[in-house]
């Protein structure tokens, strides 16, 4: 039991970093993935809204494509977003973990709890982010919103050749698995040790605080805070946010 008490609500600024320097290959050629037009709007934009939709977080951080960032700083400057919160963009890197890292740099000094999130999650309800900050603030290192999972999982041997029959090797208990969504929360200063430590070219920020040794926990995740991957999922998008303007008139 550690002697620290946990920031109060008071005392701990929030920041988000959305790293959108990927391109999106599932998706298919043309824009960057965080670029493409939902219902209209860029999915950065959606997900820029659904964190500043947060009142806790008052600064959010864009991490561009490194040859890109005039073109996103355009386009937030296009699009209205909420006044309270403050906007800034930073070329990224060549991997995610990279552009994350790029992102905490150009934190402030003041901000002590910092969300990461996809800029492909674009309709991450505000209750979620929400519930991550609120367990950071309680005193958690390391946040992740999860969804118990539906499907039986099958651990395989990877076949040599795409499309080749895989030999199965285990079942995994599907009450202990989780499919970990986004905002990620953490300790500022954990994610930094994080970042400086951790080498290997891993696909989210909770793993890299795992490997410090640091428990990471989840909160309920979300349906609605799926990842826009494939074209089928920017069809689901648009029915999420059909769906939305019938029920909340916007």
């Amino acid at each position: 039991m550690s002697d620290v008490s946990p920031p109060s609500p008071t005392a701990a600024r929030t920041a988000a970093v959305i790293p959108a320097a990927g391109r999106g290959v599932r998706l298919g050629p043309g824009a960057p993935k965080a670029l493409r037009a939902l219902n209209g709007t860029p999915m950065l934009i959606h997900a820029l809204r659904a964190l500043a939709a947060s009142r806790a977080v008052s600064l959010v951080v864009v991490v561009a494509p490194p040859d890109g960032a005039g073109e996103v700083k355009s386009l937030l400057d296009a699009h209205a977003l909420p006044e309270r919160t403050d906007y800034l963009v930073v070329p990224g890197g060549e991997s995610r973990q990279e552009s994350v890292k790029l992102g905490l740099d150009a934190l402030p000094p003041e901000y002590d709890i910092v969300l990461v999130h996809d800029a492909a999650r674009p309709l991450v309800p505000v209750d979620t982010v929400d519930a991550v900050i609120d367990a950071v603030r309680e005193g958690a290192v390391a946040v992740v919103p999860a969804l118990p999972l539906a499907d039986t999982v099958k651990e395989v041997e990877p076949a040599a050749t795409p499309g080749e029959p895989e030999p199965v090797v285990a079942t995994p208990e599907r009450a202990r698995l989780r499919a970990v969504q986004t905002p990620q929360g953490f300790d500022r200063a954990t994610l930094v040790r994080a970042h400086e430590t951790v080498i290997d070219n891993v696909t989210d920020d909770a793993s890299m605080v795992e490997q410090l040794g640091e428990t990471v926990v989840t909160v309920p995740g979300h349906e609605e805070a799926f990842k826009v991957t494939r074209p089928l999922d920017l069809l689901l998008a648009e029915a999420v946010l059909a769906r939305r303007r019938l029920t909340d008139g916007f």
